[in-house]
Parts: structure tokens; sequence; C-alpha cells
């Protein structure tokens, strides 16, 4: 059971009470409480040194972004030009946006701690502001009678919004790095069912980067001392969800985590919330609701109820044209750029070992449909028939056949496949529609025989060249977990998630991830 109001009410006054006359306070109490105050303090402080941070390299991209609009857009040499850059005119242009383009920053919170780090809310916030404020000053400028040189606009944003979105990347990763050192981290306290605590902290520990750093856990009395995950973490029990508030200040936690559904869950955790402030803790609530993004969960409140709404997915309409295509011109795009290097590896293998240049096998696409996918061969021309000679040294994830020393591969398929060169045939399969991409993983029409039930949901959209499993580890992926990643991409996909999978399979190429 939560507690009740008196019980909170205790809580505080426990902590709060001055010691009686006479009364010693122990020196390792002492310590202690004085240890987690410089906490509390360290962790404000990094809070502040990070937003600091971000709002001086914001001033400066908007400032350089604005400058250099004019510049190129008036030019330096002409005496009248010159007089147009540095005139009175276009400075108070500049100064309005900028100062409109900064107030936007913060109100959409882009600089938010909780959006830092992980995720793409920050990217959509920074977006969202520069595009407001462009928009503004459109509408203004035409309502007004004003005519803003269209080419100061047409630098000033895409210059702009570049600088950013890559200012706010640099940080990003610096933010990461220092997490992973067990810097810039969140002090928290785990609340919940050993059950809860178990599934809760162990998705926490696959995701440093979140930043919550778990020193403790409130569960429910139990025999045991240290909550044990999957992963081998361990975390220390150090009370019961009904000490949480005495804990959290004796301690110095920043942040308490309730993991699924408390004791007399409303109630706990409005009172828990009651009990907490003053005290500059977060308090954050892990639903059991899981795999579902962002955006497709809504709030309405009715009559002081918050009622949580979760979109369905979409597999047809405008968001669908739209990525296709942009598969169909970026595939067209890529053949043209790449057919240099693609001419260039088709040769390599032909000179290998004289056999076929292009491997074709049949998947499983959209609904059930087969189509040949393209790639170019990276093993010997009788691979296959050799697949069951060698299936004893699976090393894969069971339903998946791999070898991360597969004998078949030959000596030009080895550097090919690190670096994922033999993929680059299936630009033709995307072009074509058979593919998009980025989608879940294209399977052998043997695979989706053995598919359970649910699995089969990762046909609903076409299969893709690269996706969520790609570049979250590829072939080390076990079984359960590349569904998992497909069907979460399935039912949350979006334009912008795309993008970031795309940008990360760069980078998961270029360190070979996974890839044998």
């Amino acid at each position: 059971m939560g507690p009740t109001v008196e019980q909170s009410r205790h809580f505080t006054e426990t902590i709060e009470r001055e010691p009686a006359a006479g009364e010693a306070t122990p020196p390792q109490d002492e310590v202690r409480k004085q240890l987690a105050a410089g906490q509390v303090e360290a962790e404000r402080g990094w809070g502040k040194s990070l937003k600091t941070r971000l709002l001086l390299t914001d001033s400066a991209v908007v400032l350089i972004s604005l400058l250099l609009a004019q510049a190129l857009r008036f030019g330096v040499s002409d005496e009248e030009l010159v007089g147009s850059v540095f005139g009175d005119a276009y400075w108070i242009i500049s100064a309005i946006i900028a100062g409109l383009w900064l107030l936007a920053l913060m109100i959409t919170q882009s600089r938010a701690l909780p959006v830092l780090g992980v995720g793409n809310d920050e990217y959509r916030r920074v977006i969202n502001s520069t595009l407001g404020t462009f928009g503004a000053v459109a509408i203004a400028a035409m309502l007004l009678k004003y005519d803003v040189a269209r080419g100061y606009l047409a630098i000033a944003l895409p210059v702009g919004l570049t600088l950013l979105l890559a200012t706010r990347h640099f940080w990003r990763r610096w933010l990461v790095r220092q997490r992973a050192k067990g810097r810039f981290t969140h002090r928290a306290l785990i609340v919940g069912s050993i059950s809860d605590v178990e599934f809760v902290a162990g998705k926490i520990f696959k995701s440093p980067q979140t930043g919550y750093r778990l020193h403790g856990a409130a569960v429910r009395p139990s025999q045991e001392t240290v909550v044990t995950i999957d992963s081998g973490h361990t975390i220390p029990i150090v009370a019961t969800p009904d000490c949480v508030v005495d804990v959290v200040k004796e301690e110095g936690y920043d942040t308490v985590i309730i993991a699924g559904t408390a004791a007399n869950g409303h109630r706990y955790l409005k009172e828990l919330s009651w009990a907490l402030e003053g005290t500059n803790t977060a308090l954050v609530v892990a639903s059991k609701l899981v795999d579902v993004a962002g955006p497709r969960i809504h709030w309405k409140p009715v009559e002081g109820l918050p009622l949580m709404s979760v979109e369905m997915p979409q597999y047809e309409g405008a968001k669908f044209t739209w990525k296709r295509a942009t598969d169909v011109f970026a595939s067209a795009f890529g053949l043209l750029v790449l057919s240099p290097v693609m001419l260039a590896v088709a040769l390599a293998i032909k000179l290998d070992d004289r056999g076929p240049v292009f491997f074709k096998q049949e998947r499983v696409g959209i609904q059930g449909s087969r189509f040949g996918m393209m790639k170019f061969r990276s093993m010997v021309v009788d691979a296959e028939a050799r697949l069951r000679e060698l299936a004893a040294q699976n090393e894969g994830n069971g339903t998946l056949f791999k070898m991360k020393k597969d004998p078949r591969i030959t000596r030009v398929g080895g550097f090919i496949r690190k670096y994922s060169l033999d993929e680059l045939p299936q630009l033709w399969n995307v072009l074509i529609g058979d593919m998009s991409l980025v989608g879940p993983r294209p399977p052998l029409a043997r695979e989706v025989a053995e598919y359970e039930q649910h699995t089969h949901r990762r046909l609903l959209v076409r299969p893709g060249i690269t996706g969520l499993w790609q570049v979250s580890g590829r072939s080390d992926l076990s079984w359960e977990e590349s569904v998992r990643l497909d069907l979460y991409y399935v039912e949350n996909w979006s334009l912008a998630g795309d993008l970031t999978i795309i940008a990360r399979t760069v980078k998961a190429v270029v360190a070979k991830d996974g890839a044998y």
C-alpha cells in the first residue's frame, strides 16, 4: 500500500526536525548528509553549465547565420551595398529575427535537460522553433507590407538550421562521452516491485546516454539486499516505497523513477509528488506501455483526469507517399553517384574467381509478396549448397545463419561485406518498389514460415536496406531483439526517424559494428 497523507507528513517532519537538546548527530550521518548535499549541488551545476553552453552556441549560430546572409545577399565590395548591409534597416531586421529565434528556442524548451542526449525530441524542437520564427517573420512582413529580401531569408534559414543541428549534435556526442565516464548524470532511485524494477532498470542500463545512474532501489519488503539485472548489473535495495522521501532527502537523489504501477497507484504518486516538493527532485514514471514512440501518445485533460490516447499505426496515406517519393529520388541519385564504385566492385568480383557478379535471392516483401533481392556476390558460387554442411557451426541468433569466419566468403567478398558494399545493388530494388531505404530486414521464406503470429507485422511495410536492426548491433543481436526492433519501427515510423537511422547507418558501416 502507498503512504497515506499522515505518513507523508510524518516523512517530512522526521527529516526536517532539529536535534533535541543534547542530542548529537552521529558523525557518519553528518558526513553522509554533506556528501548528499554536495551531490545535489553538483547535479544542479552541470545542468546549468550545459544549458549555458547551449545558449552561447545557439546565440553564436543565430548571429553568424544572419550576418552571413546579409553579406552573401548584399555583398561587401560595392559602397551602396555595403550601406545596405551595415545600414540601420537590416541591422534592425537581423536583431528582431535573432531575438525571435532565440526566444522560440527557449519557449519550445529545446534546451530542457530531459530531451538532451537521447531521442529526436531536441532536434524536432530546434526545427520547429526555426521554421516557426521564419514563418512568423514572413507573415509579419506581408501584413506590414515591408519587403524583406527573399534571398536574405533563403540563406539565413538553411544555414542557421544546419548549424544549429550540427552544434546540437556536437554537444550531444560530448554529453554521451561524459556520461559514459559517469559525469553529467542524474542520481536516481528506482521504485516498484522487484520484477518491475528489473525490467525498467534493464532498459536504462542498455541506454546510458539517458543519463540515469541507478544508485538505489526502493522495493516492497523482500529477503533480497540487491536487485540483479540480466545484464549483470546490481542495484542495492535501500528502502521500501513507503520510505522514499526519507531516503531522497538523506542520500541526495535528484530523480525518483517509478517502475510499473505502484501499489495504490494514483494516490501514491500524488502524495509522493507533494512530499518531494522543494527537494528539486524529478519524478519519472515508467509506463508499462512499451515500444510506443512519443509522437503516437497524446494527453487530454478531462475534469482533472489526464487521459492518454495512443494513435494507431498507419500504413498508408500522405506519410507513406512521401516515403516512397524519397525512396525513388534517393535511390536514383545513389545509383547515379555510386556507379563508379559499383563498377569497380563488379570488376573486382569478376577478376577474383571469374564467377557471376550479382547474387539474387528470393526474399519476402510487403504483405508477403516475393521479390528477388540483388546483392554483389560475396561468397563462392556454390555457397547455398554448402550451407547444410555448416549448419552446426551457426554463430547467429538461431533463426538466422551467421558465421564470423564463414569459409564460403571470397577475398573480395570479405572486404565488400565489411563495408556493406555488397548491398549497393539493392538501390535498384528500392527504385522499382520492392524495398525501401529504411525498414525491417528482408526475411527469407523459410524464416517467415517460422514466425509467431505477432512477428508477421514486420511484413506490413516494405523491407529496408537498413533499419533499426542494422544500427543496433546487426549480426550481434538476438532473434528476439531483432524482431522487437523491427516491430518498433513498423509501428512508430517517421521521416525524421528514417533520417536518423540513415545517419546512424553511415556510422555503423564505418565502425563495422556487428558486420560479418
